[in-house]
């Protein structure tokens, strides 16, 4: 459930208020009683964090490449394409 912040314009109290978004806005300020308490518009609090939410982290790479290769696998690959170069 999003947190929701209110103001009163007659008593000046600010608050926020845990609610549901289906939960219509409160109208009547809890300090003073009155019917100037107000939603504000505030930013949201959330972070995306990880790799996959920005279009960089896949750009021009097939699925296939976006796991890393193992420094085993990448040193057994270097020595056999060394090997058939030679030959």
């Amino acid at each position: 459930m999003p947190i929701y912040e209110y103001v009163c314009r007659s008593c000046g109290l600010e608050k926020e208020h845990l609610q549901k978004m289906s939960d219509s806005p409160i109208e009547n300020c809890p300090e003073c009683g009155s019917g100037e308490y107000v939603k504000q518009i505030s930013a949201a609090g959330f972070q995306l964090k990880g790799s996959g939410w920005y279009v960089t982290d896949f750009k021009n790479k097939p699925a296939s490449e976006t796991k890393t290769k193992s420094k085993s696998e990448t040193k057994s690959e270097s020595t056999v394409s060394s090997a058939t170069t030679t030959e």
